[in-house]
């Protein structure tokens, strides 16, 4: 997406400055981000990396790795196998509802929820500034929702050449080593207990769950990345513990069905 934008930055003024090279060089760098965007790369040959879970209780898989390949329909900035998770403490869960056509961050479960450092690492990156918007997913909600995320918050993110900031929202990076990153995105104001530079544990709480960035309704994304700038990272597949339909699993959840964690521990 930045390439398409800065693309059509360079095209769309041609008729106005006449000046026929930016125009074939803007279309050309068009043509190379739609390529990108559609080019789609077998799953990675590494091995799950294991961790323990960020979030603890009842929860439901949305846009997950174990259902689809690359889970959010693209390889751009790292989310090859990330995972939405949304708080369900009882009951269903619906992805669009009827009414009302927006509702206030507070009002979700999953809003405030503590995000977890699934393993020991070093905080890379943490901001925690953007504002929490009232939920997009109402039928009207979701269309500007897509159109949002597509075009004014890449295009900010082009603009503040910050990869991908007002997309992820309030968000957190950590390196766990061996050239693991792991990103957690969509996080509450001024929630976040960490800053940049800091050592953290397993099982320390990073910040909350919140509703920032092109974000339907509170939930935590969260994805693995071979590198810490997202515009050049490839994501990385991985497991944790959870226990659903009765069993203790290992591996990632799926097929939006319903699980609970804070079960077993993984061996590293």
């Amino acid at each position: 997406m930045p390439f398409i934008l800065l693309g059509l930055v360079l095209a769309l003024p041609a008729p106005l400055h006449g000046i026929d090279a930016l125009w074939w060089l803007g279309t050309a760098i068009v043509v190379a981000g739609v390529v990108l965007f559609f080019v789609r790369s077998g799953p990675s040959d590494a091995e799950p990396v294991v961790l323990l879970s960020p979030i603890e209780g009842r929860w439901v898989p949305v846009n997950s790795p174990a259902d689809r390949v690359p889970s959010h329909g693209t390889h751009e900035l790292g989310q090859t196998y990330a995972i939405d998770l949304v708080h369900v403490p009882d009951g269903e869960w619906s992805a669009v509802r009827g009414w009302p056509l927006a509702a206030r961050p507070d009002s979700f479960p999953s809003f405030g929820q503590e995000v977890l450092a699934p393993a020991d690492g070093v905080v890379v990156q943490a901001s925690g500034w953007q504002r929490d918007h009232w939920s997009r997913n109402s039928w009207p909600g979701f269309l500007y929702l897509m159109v949002e995320g597509m075009v004014f918050r890449q295009i900010l993110s082009l603009l503040t050449l910050s990869a991908g900031r007002f997309v992820v929202g309030n968000s957190v990076t950590l390196d766990l080593g061996d050239g693991v990153y792991a990103v957690f995105a969509h996080l509450r104001r001024g929630s976040l207990r960490v800053s940049k530079g800091d050592r953290v544990r397993a099982g320390d709480v990073l910040g909350q769950v919140g509703n920032s960035g092109n974000s339907s309704e509170p939930h935590l994304h969260f994805h693995l990345m071979d590198r810490p700038r997202p515009l050049a990272a490839a994501g990385l597949p991985f497991a944790f513990p959870y226990e659903s339909g009765g069993e203790n699993r290992s591996g990632v959840p799926g097929g939006r069905r319903p699980f609970t964690t804070g079960v077993g521990a993984p061996t590293r």
